[in-house]
């Protein structure tokens, strides 16, 4: 009698585009630039305060005289005076923004978190979270910090049309070479620091609150890691 074998195969697990790095990616950005289009005209009547105020304190006797407006006004001046869509003046160099920092943050996360240990129950450990945040969040803003320049260039031209004055950049690829030409590569990074540091300290507490809720919902209720889930930790 002649004893045969069985070969088991095991059949390997089918392939998840969802979980992919670059459809991970994809999504990461693409939700990025709607609420970006939808929350950009806060955006910019924030910097109109901004620079309203700065305006104001180096106005000489010879200067146009600015009126102090509050956000509301503000924002409904920039329509009466310019229009409807300068709501959105500026909002390509921020979508350009997100399509390296919304995306690199979000996968160098993941990376970083798989890279670490989890503990004997499998959650993640909250200081392990804090430094994926904050090492992502840095590295993300540091690679988008040129885009994030460009985007503040186009907004700060709401000053000079305040006191009267021509513009100096007419587009983001204007501004762009712009910068490019009177500071050089390092001048496209100009003011990066101040931005690497609250990116890292956003994304601090932005992921590490999320990733902590999730594996907090996730033990405590009857819930698994679904789309709902992710909702609720946000």
């Amino acid at each position: 009698m002649v004893a045969t074998s069985v070969v088991q195969h095991k059949t390997a697990p089918a392939y998840n585009y969802a979980d992919s790095v670059w459809c991970t990616y994809i999504v990461s950005v693409a939700a990025a630039c709607v609420a970006e289009v939808i929350t950009y005209p806060l955006d910019l009547t924030k910097t109109r305060l901004q620079i309203q105020g700065e305006a104001a304190s180096q106005a000489t006797n010879g200067d146009k005289k600015l009126p102090h407006r509050g956000m509301v006004k503000t924002g409904l001046g920039i329509i009466r005076e310019e229009g409807v869509s300068k709501l959105w003046r500026g909002v390509t160099p921020a979508l350009y923004r997100h399509v390296v920092y919304s995306g690199c943050r979000i996968v160098t996360y993941e990376k970083i978190r798989a890279s670490m240990s989890k503990n004997r129950d499998g959650t993640f450990p909250v200081w392990k979270s804090a430094i994926s945040g904050v090492s992502s969040g840095a590295l993300a803003q540091f690679l988008s910090s040129p885009a994030d320049l460009v985007k503040v260039q186009i907004q700060m031209e709401g000053k000079r049309q305040l006191q009267g004055k021509a513009p100096r950049v007419h587009s983001p690829w204007h501004a762009f070479q712009k910068i490019l030409s009177e500071g050089g590569i390092r001048g496209l990074w100009k003011g990066s620091i101040p931005n690497v540091q609250r990116a890292a300290l956003v994304n601090l507490g932005d992921l590490t609150t999320y990733d902590t809720a999730k594996h907090l919902i996730i033990s405590h209720t009857s819930l698994s890691d679904s789309h709902l889930t992710h909702v609720l930790s946000r």
